[in-house]
């Protein structure tokens, strides 16, 4: 059974399937996003399409990993997000704002997770509360596996945000289609959202990073794993985190929708990484993180962790002129 796919490039680029025999390679496939537009195409399982495609086995820590999805031109593929989504994602939020506010009335932040919680979770059929939703850029910011993380220059923190990422493809009638879930470190600028709420976008507009693995079919309704980070080999930092539905406060299906009901998000042959949020923030324990620190996010069942250093971009001179 074949239960995720992984994007390598040892020379030429490939794509290994995951199963109970461990990682084979997939014959004839170069992408997964070809792989899926063929699924698409031949209305057959991107699971299916695979497995009847197994080739001779493969050690995937032999071969450099790449990130589980990727466009050959970065601006069509988006990745965006939702906040408060997680039971106790409003705490550390809620937090930030109080310590800049001297109001005991709730915050515009805790209102928002308590929409979710009432109504966030509909019945089949009906639609929910919308949530928080933020941009952060288009492919090009996603990092590889092992490949740095960088803040910007200007950022005031690099933090980790430990998610699951819905991956998406739109198809050739506008339809979004989920292709698979990923591992992944949503990365975010804590201080400068500290300094008003207004802010979080500016504090989104980061880089990101995946774990190599595709996850097929459903998320488990109950995902636990552990988010850590590293300092000269040394663990400085390490909580649990959890998601699935189990652990939300809107279903995966509300949040699908409230993000491509815009047409614009509906473009056929588009990409689409989504992430669903977390509740779990080594920067609400006071952590200051610092370049060159590891950042590891593993959770079962995917088998591959997202391990990313931290680094600080060099400045870019902007200047804007007129024509």
């Amino acid at each position: 059974m074949i239960r995720s796919l992984v994007q390598f490039d040892d020379g030429a680029r490939g794509v290994a399937a995951l199963g109970d025999d461990g990682a084979r390679r997939v014959s004839g496939a170069t992408t997964i996003l070809a792989l899926a537009e063929e699924a698409i195409a031949t209305g057959v399982s991107l699971a299916d399409l695979a497995g009847g495609r197994l080739g001779e086995a493969i050690d995937l820590g032999s071969v450099p990993l790449l990130c589980p999805i990727d466009h050959a031109d970065p601006a069509h593929l988006l990745v965006s997000g939702t906040g408060l989504t997680h039971l106790g994602s409003a705490e550390g939020r809620d937090k930030m704002h109080r310590a800049a506010i001297e109001n005991p009335a709730p915050t515009d932040s805790m209102k928002m997770f308590l929409m979710g919680v009432e109504g966030g979770k509909p019945e089949t059929g009906s639609v929910g509360v919308q949530p928080e939703w933020f941009y952060k850029g288009d492919g090009a910011i996603l990092a590889a596996p092992g490949a740095p993380l960088a803040m910007p220059d200007f950022a005031l923190d690099g933090g980790e945000e430990p998610e699951i990422a819905g991956i998406y493809l739109i198809a050739p009638d506008g339809a979004p289609v989920r292709i698979g879930f990923a591992l992944g470190n949503e990365f975010s600028d804590h201080v400068t959202e500290r300094g008003n709420y207004l802010w979080l976008a500016h504090s989104k507009l980061r880089a990101a990073a995946l774990g190599p693995e595709l996850l097929l079919g459903e998320l488990p309704e109950d995902v636990r794993g552990t988010s850590r980070i590293l300092r000269d080999g040394t663990v400085i930092w390490e909580k649990p985190f959890v998601s699935g539905e189990a652990n939300m406060s809107h279903s995966i299906a509300n949040l699908e929708h409230h993000h491509f009901k815009y047409a614009g998000f509906r473009r056929p042959g588009d990409l689409h990484v989504h992430f669903f949020g977390t509740a779990t923030l080594s920067f609400s324990d006071g952590v200051q993180t610092e370049p060159g620190d590891v950042f590891e996010v593993e959770a079962p069942p995917f088998t591959l962790p997202a391990r990313n250093p931290l680094a600080r971009a060099a400045a870019v001179p902007i200047a804007v002129r007129s024509l």
